[in-house]
């Protein structure tokens, strides 16, 4: 028996979630071949073509099979009773002969005029600020007609309002499989990720609501999109930013460095040209400095504790021999500083 057409558009469905698995990196370049293989297999055995982009789409209905997938995961241990219910429950209730006095269940996400009037009064209850009394409304109004994207939609708003934001992207998310075609359902669950910090996240649902809302989207559609791919170069920047000076900061820690990230001052003293002995009021010889025992144990002092700083700058020979360098006087004879016990005390 040849596959129907709802399974081939199930089997377009895998081969496109098998490819979008390469692309971000869920399977590594050493899986392509035999994903490769597999995607052929099943388009020979069902006798699809995963190059038609019209098929694909409309196989999976704008979304992917993986995001279809974690939403069912969400859904099917919710209770029956729950606005965002199993359709295999809503299709068993509706199912059962209905009582001669009763009216029958209407289909899931089909509005009636008790659920309409819910909804209007949680529009007015948002219009008042009052986000809780909002959603109590379209909860109910949930109860009623399961799964409308529209009163999903509207609940995420304000749950968003709130603070809600994970509640938000939640029924956000039920919105968009419910209807893909509703754009706001996608601005919201841009909205609720960026909240998030998922700036990925929420630059995908724009691109979606842009899709969905056709000739290039809404300019507040494209205003969102825009500030996640501000945030995401940002944040890349930063990160960045950081790499490069985590790798400043490794430079300074080899040997020759002191506690505190102390630099290799016997390098700087070859950069400045220090060599034969200082002193005379000449350039110090660095590297001599930092083999005296007595240099190398301040100089590891202060980089462990600044506050020592404040004890050198008040000491008078220190101050002095600073005032003559600052006129011109020259580097005083290091060997003699560094024996001048009120120094080494320090």
């Amino acid at each position: 028996m040849a596959p129907n057409d709802s399974k081939k558009r199930l089997a377009l469905a895998v081969v496109d979630f098998l490819g979008s698995s390469l692309k971000d990196g869920t399977l590594t370049a050493d899986d392509a071949e035999s994903i490769e293989i597999a995607q052929s297999c099943i388009a020979d055995t069902f006798k699809v073509d995963p190059s038609d982009e019209a098929a694909v789409k409309d196989a999976v209905g704008g979304q992917s099979l993986a995001n279809i997938y974690s939403v069912y995961e969400k859904l099917r241990n919710r209770p029956s009773g729950d606005a965002s219910a199993t359709a295999s429950a809503s299709a068993s209730s509706s199912s059962a002969p209905a009582p001669a006095a009763e009216q029958p269940t209407p289909k899931p996400g089909v509005p009636t005029p008790d659920s309409d009037r819910l909804k209007a009064e949680g529009n007015a209850a948002m219009a008042s600020k009052d986000y809780d009394g909002a959603i109590n409304f379209y909860t109910q109004a949930l109860e009623i007609s399961k799964a409308n994207p529209i009163y999903l939609s509207n609940r995420a708003a304000a749950y968003s309002a709130s603070g809600q934001h994970e509640k938000a992207a939640e029924d956000a998310e039920y919105a968009t499989v419910a209807d893909p075609t509703y754009s706001k359902a996608w601005s919201r669950l841009g909205l609720a990720r960026y909240d998030m910090q998922d700036f990925h996240g929420a630059k995908e649902a724009y691109e979606k609501g842009i899709e969905a809302e056709g000739n290039g989207g809404s300019s507040a559609m494209k205003k969102g999109l825009e500030t996640c791919k501000r945030k995401i170069d940002a944040t890349q920047g930063v990160e960045s930013s950081n790499a490069g000076n985590e790798g400043t900061r490794g430079a300074g820690t080899g040997a020759g460095a002191g506690a505190g990230g102390m630099p290799d001052l016997s390098s700087l003293a070859s950069m400045l040209g220090g060599g034969g002995g200082g002193g005379g009021g000449g350039m110090p010889d660095l590297g001599s400095m930092m083999n005296n025992p007595m240099f190398a144990n301040m100089a590891q002092n202060l980089m462990s504790n600044p506050d020592a700083l404040g004890g050198i700058m008040n000491n008078p020979q220190l101050r002095s021999m600073a005032e003559n360098f600052g006129r011109g006087g020259g580097m005083p004879d290091m060997s003699n500083l560094m024996n001048d016990p009120n120094i080494a005390n320090m």
